[in-house]
């Protein structure tokens, strides 16, 4: 829908290992290590970009060289079928996993596929429009090159891209950051194959062990970071990609323990093998340096799901700041006219992976009020609230300005609602895995609100319910549930009643 943060953002390399022989990478200076490292999301953008170049340019092209003109009326009757075909091999490609990363570094063993699943996509076409009639508006030697050529080229061009990122890779300037639990001889076998395949696209950053006080300060030359509680920290302050849980899968126990301390990080957690992951309902199997994985927890947006929700955030929300602009400025009117304060209610709150952001809303209540005690969730008929705030937040219109936070990269149009911090810190420790609902960037709107968990929860139920909702979100999310989710939070608004 990955990084720690799963955005096109830069890392400063860290403690950044090299796969080969387990030394510090010598061709990384100490002036590169100040340098950036890019997540494996900008491969995954490159190589769908590249897609859609060529699928479009390979079509205009011949469409130029054999059919008529560009300036021709017909033109732009071709050039429908090739954004409808294209759009639906880009959505085909992503639901297939051809633009993850084992896609774009596996070329040989992916381009069947891909030639599958374009060749199926482009007959699906040819039976429709041969269903509705209109294939004989077309020319048959256009379609079969247009193909064919399409075909050939987006089969090169994934050794071309496959060549460019592994150059990147080897400058340290993109990286796939891997962390491993456990010091034994799991972790052993499997940082001896991983070396030996020489990938370098594949960061080591450390290891975290339990036991890391009775051990030496260094693993197969790399450092022992601490345990896991050190994990869960770091993890939420730098960026790591994978988690690879090197310990023996007969201490399911053990291991079902951390694998549910881990799902509240937005990272793809992997057992090396050894039958714990069985009991995960959700376990599939990868490999990693030639090393068959078994992945227990998955990132929530990854490689092409990442970009699907960026563009939607951010086209989106720029369309509905612009269609809400003239209802926020009577909005910020009303607002000034009737008590003093600023328009804007500005509120520190815990956003992607616990960091913290600062959320906008419209002022609902009185200004200079005395400070509130505790979380302070605004009850029915609060004396805090003023005339026009029981209207906005009766309406959910003062959430309008969060759009705002959404163009700005902090938050989505959908995901699960931040909290306030002292409510975070009332529940964090009442419900198990509460901390999971931050693998996600908070959402204006979300699955919990339109099922009924929106407003004041004054009993843990209520809360533990509203996890539960976020929770399932982040593991389903998808471009079609955020629009089934925005359309149920327009019909909710309407009719809500537990909004004070």
């Amino acid at each position: 829908m990955s990084s720690v943060k799963p955005r096109l953002v830069k890392a400063r390399l860290v403690k950044t290992r090299s796969v080969s022989n387990g030394k510090p990478d010598k061709r990384v200076s100490s002036t590169q290590a100040e340098d950036v490292a890019y997540s494996m999301n900008m491969a995954s953008a490159l190589v769908a970009l590249s897609d859609v170049l060529i699928l479009l340019g390979a079509g205009v092209f011949i469409y130029w060289c054999y059919v008529v003109g560009l300036g021709s009326p017909v033109f732009w009757e071709y050039f429908l079928i090739m954004a409808l075909v294209t759009a639906t091999v880009i959505l085909v490609f992503s639901r297939s996993d051809l633009y993850s990363g084992n896609a774009i570094f596996n070329p040989d063993a992916h381009c069947f596929k891909i030639l599958g699943v374009w060749a199926v996509t482009f007959m699906v076409f040819i039976a429709i429009g041969f269903a509705l009639k209109i294939s004989e508006d077309y020319s048959r030697v256009w379609c079969f090159s247009w193909f064919l050529s399409s075909a050939f080229l987006i089969c090169l061009e994934r050794y071309l891209c496959f060549l460019l990122v592994r150059r990147w890779a080897r400058a340290g300037r993109l990286s796939q950051k891997l962390v491993i639990v456990g010091s034994g001889e799991q972790a052993k076998r499997f940082l001896t194959q991983l070396k030996s395949k020489k990938e370098p696209w594949i960061s080591l950053v450390g290891v975290f062990d339990d036991r890391k006080d009775r051990i030496a300060p260094s693993f197969m030359g790399l450092p022992i970071l601490g345990n896991l509680d050190n994990l869960m920290d770091y993890a939420r302050k730098n960026r790591v990609d994978d988690i690879v849980v090197a310990l023996p899968w007969s201490a399911d126990q053990r291991l079902l323990g951390i694998i549910r301390r881990l799902e509240e990080l937005p990272v793809t957690v992997s057992l090396c093998s050894d039958l714990a992951g069985f009991m995960s309902l959700r376990s599939s199997f990868s490999s990693m340096g030639g090393v068959p994985m078994l992945g227990v927890v998955n990132k929530p947006l990854n490689g092409w799901t990442y970009i699907e929700k960026e563009l939607e955030d951010k086209i989106l929300g720029f369309l509905l700041l612009v269609l809400f602009s003239p209802v926020m400025l009577f909005i910020a009117l009303a607002i000034k006219l009737e008590s003093d304060g600023p328009v804007l209610f500005r509120q520190s709150r815990k956003g992607f992976n616990g960091n913290k952001f600062s959320v906008f809303k419209f002022r609902t209540m009185y200004h200079n009020r005395p400070p509130d005690i505790g979380s302070a969730q605004a009850k029915e008929n609060d004396p805090r609230v003023t005339k026009v705030g029981k209207f906005l937040r009766r309406s959910s219109l003062d959430e309008l300005p969060q759009l705002l936070n959404v163009l700005s990269g902090s938050m989505s149009l959908v995901g699960p609602r931040p909290h306030p911090l002292a409510l975070d810190d009332e529940f964090c420790d009442v419900i198990g895995g509460y901390f999971a609902r931050h693998r996600m960037k908070p959402g204006i709107t979300g699955w919990a609100q339109v099922n009924g968990f929106r407003g004041e929860t004054e009993v843990p139920e209520k809360m533990r319910a509203r996890v539960e909702h976020d929770i399932y979100y982040i593991e389903n999310c998808s471009l079609i549930f955020d629009f089934k989710i925005l359309v149920m939070t327009a019909i909710t608004v309407a009719f809500q009643k537990n909004a004070y």
